[in-house]
């Protein structure tokens, strides 16, 4: 030990040559991707056209060539810029904000897309020609390179020659990859290379310069006949959203076509300087569910102009698909449509025009599109019946990068934001689009009864399903149970004077209820967990049992109804800064008894109160002295009492009859319950909800927002 000498000296880190193989094989995720990254290659050097070309397929070599008519590179470029592997000269070039002659900023800026060529074959050649230069020619084998023991033995030939693929003024790259790494190219790869290569411009967006992709394949031209045109195909779209948003300034278009042969209308909105809604802020715990947020946590409600920091302005199309069967049979080529939008649909991203990979790919459902439909089917949309497309601004898009493999945006706190902002824009198309969807399900389906349809039928389906999968024995007694459960509840709000359309809520509960347990038995989940999950379903129908019991009428004070309302809501007044002025609640003001359950009136009073603080929370972002929420009795003649619950809000958009329709909501991702409940509410205790103006309601001249009263019968005693 004493004879030791310690050392200290500097050692520059020398990398394997088989880095090469991990730059390109292991960050691209598929051969389809690789070409895909050599197109926007083209696009940076400034192509008009791009074309790829697969070459003796049905033989034992074949072959992928790209080639485009851009800038082209002299030798000094390749040999400085082209061979450094990890170059900065495109980020430096996007950061400078030094734009192209056809005004394009580079898509590439870590300087590793060139190896993606690596995962198609272990041979290329490239051919490249600048304006007034000789070619230059460069070729590799990536096997030989990456035996080399380190990257600095790895060397390649740079050659140049007179020009021979390039004559005369042509500029341009060819890029020739053979040794393929899959040798077999069958129909079904080509025509999604093709979609993939295509899609990489925006269909729904001009461009100011032309970039053409195309695909040839020499030995089986007859792959890529018959291919639908997305230009055909979205003029079968019933429903067409455009939307724009800009330092917080959102603005929309709307349209729905309309459908002749049912003799249904169509219909058009529009919006602009309306705020943005943002869905609500989403905890998941460990086991993947979701939980309530912390009401402490207060979450934004619209879009700002700081909102939109580091995403800059977004413009957005989406065109939307009915593929229930009563409306694809009036259109012809329906199979067609639906095997595009099965392989098409979804919402993909641009940014100057070009695709962001792999957004809008089959099986990324990077908006969760697919889970917000199962949560609410009448609503929502899914991909499989979108064609969509958002563009950015490369330029203003500072804060949204993407990952090194190719495939989508770091996810970052700018990526979350854009998502909110992107989920809240469909939130909007999916609120005016359940307005003409149910006009649709009235004439196709009218005369289905929405019992068998939503519950009676998927029971059944349930039932067969346990049998095949041996779970008779946790599941059946249980069907029964619920089945028994809404007979009862069907009967009793019959009884109570209402229609079928009373069942809505139930229906809805049941239904995802019953979706969820048949996906757990299809799961092979154990049988424990499927017991569990049936045992929840009935829970629920036990809670709208419990709904009704509590619909007893009796005598009950309204002053008392208002003051409990006001005692449960004391911290919510405080939290969300609001003033309350509940004249009703003083001591002089007279009290009113009715006859009506004092839970349902509790119950639907707490709704109203929950929509006028999300409402104001949206018409004053910041909290101050402006929210205001006012409580009152009145009556206008003896026999009726109104109490009327107002604010300062943004008020109402919407129709009574269409704000008050079940499971409609302009709220992001809201269940559409609250004033369909509480104008159930009122019709089981004889009276009925209003929507009187201000100064109709006699309130004072503040509060101009919402203003809703509950309307209810007084039998006076006779003298």
């Amino acid at each position: 030990m004493a004879d030791e000498q310690y050392q200290a000296f500097t050692e520059a880190f020398r990398p394997r040559a088989r880095i090469l193989q991990l730059l390109g094989e292991q960050l691209i995720g598929s051969p389809r991707l690789a070409v895909f990254e050599l197109v926007k290659n083209a696009y940076d050097a400034d192509a008009e056209r791009v074309t790829v070309t697969l070459e003796g397929l049905d033989s034992e070599e074949p072959s992928i060539i790209i080639q485009d008519d851009g800038l082209g590179m002299s030798l000094e470029t390749v040999r400085d810029i082209w061979m450094v592997p990890a170059h900065d000269h495109k980020q430096l070039q996007r950061t400078a904000r030094i734009r192209t002659k056809k005004g394009r900023l580079p898509l590439g800026e870590k300087g590793v897309g060139r190896f993606a060529v690596h995962k198609l074959g272990n041979y290329i050649e490239l051919v490249t020609k600048a304006q007034g230069q000789l070619e230059c020619v460069v070729e590799i084998n990536w096997s030989d390179l990456i035996d080399k023991p380190m990257l600095s033995d790895a060397t390649v030939l740079l050659r140049t020659r007179a020009p021979e693929v390039f004559t005369s003024d042509n500029t341009g790259t060819r890029i020739v990859v053979k040794n393929l790494h899959e040798k077999t190219w069958r129909r079904g790869e080509v025509r999604k290379l093709n979609r993939q290569i295509t899609s990489i411009s925006s269909p729904f967006s001009a461009r100011s310069d032309k970039f053409v992709p195309t695909l040839i394949v020499q030995d089986h031209p007859e792959w890529l006949k018959d291919l639908p045109d997305v230009h055909d195909l979205v003029d079968r779209a019933l429903w067409t959203f455009v939307f724009s948003l800009d330092e917080g300034v959102f603005e929309w278009n709307y349209l729905f076509k309309g459908i002749s042969a049912l003799g249904i209308e169509g219909r058009s909105a529009s919006s602009q300087g309306v705020p943005l809604l943002l869905p609500p802020e989403r905890e998941i715990d460990e086991s993947g569910k979701l939980v309530a947020r912390d009401l402490k946590k207060a979450s934004k409600k619209t879009v700002s102009k700081e909102y939109m920091a580091g995403i800059g302005p977004i413009i957005g199309t989406l065109h939307v698909f009915d593929r229930d069967r009563e409306v694809l049979a009036l259109q012809g080529d329906n199979q067609i449509i639906q095997a595009f939008l099965d392989e098409n649909g979804g919402v993909r991203v641009y940014r100057d025009g070009i695709r962001v990979y792999n957004y809008g790919e089959d099986g990324d459902d990077w908006l969760g599109l697919d889970l917000r439909r199962v949560n609410s089917p009448t609503r929502n949309i899914s991909r499989n019946i979108v064609l969509g497309a958002v563009d950015l601004s490369l330029e203003q898009s500072t804060d949204l990068n993407e990952k090194t493999n190719r495939e989508g945006f770091v996810e970052n706190d700018a990526y979350k934001r854009f998502r909110k902002v992107i989920s809240g824009a469909i939130s909007v198309l999916e609120i005016e689009r359940k307005r003409d969807k149910d006009r649709i399900r009235a004439v196709t389906r009218k005369a289905a009864d929405p019992g068998r349809v939503r519950i009676i039928e998927p029971l059944e389906k349930l039932r067969k399903l346990a049998k095949r999968n041996h779970l008779e024995a946790e599941v059946e007694p249980l069907i029964r149970v619920i089945e028994q459960d809404m007979e009862e509840m069907r009967d009793t709000m019959l009884r109570a004077g209402l229609s079928g359309l009373g069942l809505a809520v139930v229906f809805h509960e049941v239904e995802r209820g019953v979706r969820v347990l048949s996906d757990a038995i299809e799961k092979k989940a154990d049988p424990a967990v499927v017991g569990v999950q049936a045992r929840e379903l009935v829970r629920v129908l036990d809670g709208f049992s419990e709904l009704l019991r509590k619909g007893e009428k009796k005598k009950v004070s309204l002053k008392h109804i208002l003051r409990r309302v006001r005692d449960i809501n004391l911290v919510r007044f405080r939290f969300h800064g609001v003033k309350l002025l509940a004249p009703a609640l003083e001591d002089g003001h007279a009290d009113v008894e009715v006859f009506a359950s004092a839970g349902l009136i509790l119950g639907a009073l707490n709704n109203i109160i929950d929509n006028a603080f999300y409402w104001l929370d949206v018409k004053w972002p910041s909290a101050d002295e402006s929210r205001l929420i006012y409580m009152s009795i009145s009556s206008d003649n003896e026999n009726e009492v109104a109490v009327t619950i107002a604010d300062n809000g943004p008020g109402f958009q919407d129709a009574p009859d269409l704000v008050t329709h079940p499971f409609f909501s302009r709220r992001p991702e809201g269940m559409g319950l609250g004033l369909y409940y509480a104008n159930l509410v009122m019709q089981m205790s004889g009276g009925r909800l209003e929507f009187p103006s201000s100064s109709d309601a006699g309130l004072p001249d503040e509060f101009n927002g919402a203003v809703i009263s509950l309307v209810f019968p007084v039998k006076r005693s006779e003298p």
